[in-house]
């Protein structure tokens, strides 16, 4: 799989830099509109369109974290310099002083912290089923 050692919350924090810094468009704009049944409507600004993505994608890291091996490893290990990359900027930078960018932080600690636990779990599981079939052949 291609996407094993890429830690794809990196496309969340790339968007909003490119947002913030290049296009200079507020996380508040609205983007479109979404009827609902009570007759009101939902604003949808680009800040709620970025986090919806970087749930999604929180998702598609946590079934990463099941597999094994060393590219595994090594996606965890990028995860976290994303992480601390999410973290400093957040404390640093001005613009990255947003809502938005809190909770792309704390995503992106949620995939750190969920991915090595999931990784660790599997691996114990992986150790006490080659134990059971070591002691019975």
């Amino acid at each position: 799989m291609f996407l094993i050692a890429f830690p794809l919350m990196i496309i969340p924090f790339v968007l909003y830099n490119m947002i913030a810094f290049l296009l200079n468009i507020s996380f508040t704009t609205e983007l479109f509109n979404i009827p609902l049944l009570s007759g009101r409507s939902m604003a949808v600004s680009t800040g709620d369109m970025l986090l919806v993505l970087a749930v999604f994608l929180l998702y598609v890291e946590i079934l990463k974290a099941t597999r094994l091996g060393t590219k595994a490893i090594m996606d965890h290990v990028l995860s976290l310099v994303l992480f601390i990359c999410f973290a400093v900027e957040f404390l640093t930078i001005q613009a990255a002083a947003t809502s938005t960018f809190l909770i792309l932080t704390a995503i992106s600690f949620v995939d750190v912290i969920g991915g090595f636990s999931i990784t660790i779990r599997t691996a114990q599981r992986d150790l006490s089923v080659e134990r059971v079939e070591g002691t019975v052949g």
